[in-house]
């Protein structure tokens, strides 16, 4: 079941869920629009492998905007801290900017219960287009949970994405052993 503007503002008193910043406006009938934030970034190398630590270098959207271009995966990220106690948030890019071309995640929509940190995005798009700090990028949807959660997303040691940062975050494959 999806949470209504009702139930996530009830939980965020409950302490369930927090969005800092949190804007009343951003509020929609059952989810929260979120905004990218002024930091990006790419990976060094062209050709990635999943055994090996791939390193990105970071770097801002500068006031005129940045052009995404097509080819390059970029790595974003929301000005928004959030935390979710009891529910499974699902982030979801908004239609204004998926008809803009921009996909904002590739695989990873879904979050866990306990995750708390800002939002790493996965952006690709399909032709060139300029981007802006502070453009609502996404939503997030809350879905509820049946049954006992035995332990949180923050509290796994096997987690991997916990410490709390306002840049993107590279992946971290290269942790899991295979």
């Amino acid at each position: 079941m999806i949470l209504s503007d009702a139930e996530i503002l009830a939980a965020m008193e409950r302490g369930e869920i927090m969005i800092e910043p949190f804007q009343r406006e951003c509020l929609g009938t059952n989810s929260y629009d979120v905004h990218l934030s002024k930091h990006l970034a790419t990976y060094r190398n062209r050709v990635l492998d999943a055994r090996e630590h791939n390193e990105i270098d970071h770097f801002e959207i500068p006031r005129e905007g940045f052009v995404l271009e097509p080819g390059i995966n970029y790595l974003g990220s929301t000005i928004e801290y959030t935390e979710t106690h009891a529910t499974v948030p699902f982030l979801e890019g908004k239609s204004s900017v998926g008809r803009l071309g921009i996909d904002i995640h590739a695989t990873a929509g879904k979050g866990d219960v306990g995750f708390c940190n800002h939002w790493t995005l996965e952006i690709s798009v399909k032709q060139p287009v300029r981007v802006y700090e502070g453009m609502p990028v996404a939503q997030l949807i809350y879905f509820t949970v049946q049954g006992v959660v035995l332990q949180p997303y923050c509290s796994k040691d096997s987690a991997k994405y916990n410490e709390r940062t306002q840049l993107p975050v590279e992946s971290m494959m290269w942790k899991n052993h295979f």
